[in-house]
């Protein structure tokens, strides 16, 4: 198996997440005492966040890019980013890295497509929400791609100020279960949790709509490419 080289901190919260998932996933695949060959850069959020808070793109694509490097000179042979919102840099992340590049976006439309869907909701941060990166990405898969008309200060504030700070709250459960809600009007099938931590508040057994998690399947496709 192949060494996992992971960026994470962004947030920590979702790292211990990937953490979990990477293992457990690796253990039931190759059985015994088996857990993933794992290295983890996990960076400070807050300067990240500011840059983000700024538009200060090329200044957080340098750092992560600094990571990336770093997890390959470490011994990393397949590099994942553990983060939706801060793939918008994705391609300055890769520059000048060897070693193969899983984007979260791809294990995500892999699976929507295998379970027959075609018209999805997508929530997450507002970059991720309003900006095209994530989208365009869905799209160029034959996905039609809905994101939320109304409450999407709520939405983004419920992911900064609880959930990447490990705060679970029963009323930003219900704003989220209602979002889902009026995406489903709009004729969504399905909800992609775009981003790492949302997984937290919403899942299928709370959710009106099938939920896909990006952060169990973009760990869950590191190590497929990390085994294959």
């Amino acid at each position: 198996m192949k060494a996992i080289g992971l960026i994470g901190g962004m947030s920590w919260e979702s790292t211990a997440h990937y953490y979990r998932i990477l293992n457990q996933e690796t253990a039931t695949r190759r059985g015994g005492l088996h857990s993933a060959p794992l290295i983890v850069h996990s960076l400070d959020f807050a300067p990240i966040a500011a840059m983000q808070s700024a538009g200060q793109w090329d200044e957080a694509g340098a750092a992560l890019n600094a990571a990336a490097r770093g997890l390959q000179q470490a011994g990393a042979q397949v590099l994942g980013l553990a983060t939706n919102t801060m793939h918008v840099v994705a391609d300055q992340v890769t520059q000048d890295i060897a070693i193969p590049f899983i984007h979260i976006a791809d294990p995500t439309a892999d699976a929507l497509l295998a379970d027959g869907y075609d018209r999805i909701g997508l929530l997450g941060t507002r970059f991720t929400m309003e900006m095209s990166f994530y989208k365009d990405r869905l799209t160029a898969r034959g996905l039609d791609v809905l994101v939320p008309e109304v409450d999407r200060t709520n939405l983004n504030g419920i992911i900064y100020e609880e959930l990447c700070k490990g705060i679970v709250r029963e009323p930003s459960r219900l704003i989220y279960i209602e979002a889902i809600e009026r995406l489903a009007a709009r004729g969504a099938q399905a909800v992609i949790l775009g981003c790492t931590e949302i997984g937290m508040l919403v899942d299928d057994s709370t959710s009106p709509l099938p939920c896909y998690d990006t952060t169990d399947l973009h760990a869950r496709a590191l190590v497929d490419a990390a085994i294959n």
